[in-house]
């Protein structure tokens, strides 16, 4: 899978087409002028194929949604692709144009409150109730521990399916940024 840097990314590509796979909630925070946003969770090959465009590149916040974006692009028989290197964090410190919206938590940041509420919670039902409920703090911390392995966060999916990170009129044409969905 080829990376690309922010700086050559936007010196070099004008022929292809910008694909951000990020939430909407994310996306409406920032995101590079152009863009267009396919949220991963709803990536579709085939819409993506009808884009046109020899070449795409995948956009995330630091690079690993967009590499998981890539590898199902390419299983469905894609080229041309290519994961910008550090996301949208490396473009913005790089001092690219960016687009600014309404602030959001990152979903990086919801799992780690959603996880530390659940084994809080466990441990604190599981001294009063039942200790059963500690097997609810043991759930968890083995799913971060998969995740920190694998690099896929079922808890974050979930997440990123959650109405306030797919806020209504975040793929407006505002910006230059449309919504690929």
């Amino acid at each position: 899978m080829k990376t690309i840097h922010a700086k050559e990314l936007n010196d070099n590509f004008n022929d292809g087409i910008l694909l951000d796979v990020r939430t909407a909630a994310e996306f409406e925070e920032v995101h590079i002028p152009g863009s267009r946003l396919m949220p991963l969770h709803e990536l579709d090959p085939q819409k993506v194929k009808d884009m046109g465009g020899s070449r795409v590149a995948l956009i995330c916040r630091s690079g690993n949604r967009a590499k998981q974006a890539a590898e199902k692009l390419e299983a469905a028989g894609h080229g041309g692709l290519e994961v910008l290197e550090g996301g949208v964090t490396a473009w913005d410190e790089a001092g690219l144009p960016v687009n600014r919206g309404k602030k959001s938590i990152s979903i990086e940041r919801q799992v780690r409150i959603g996880a530390g509420v659940i084994i809080v919670a466990g441990v604190v039902l599981g001294t009063l109730v039942t200790p059963w409920f500690l097997l609810l703090s043991g759930f968890v911390g083995c799913g971060l521990i998969f995740a920190g392995l694998t690099d896929w966060c079922g808890m974050g999916l979930m997440l990123a399916r959650m109405p306030w990170n797919n806020r209504g009129g975040s793929c407006s044409a505002e910006g230059g940024a449309t919504c690929a969905r």
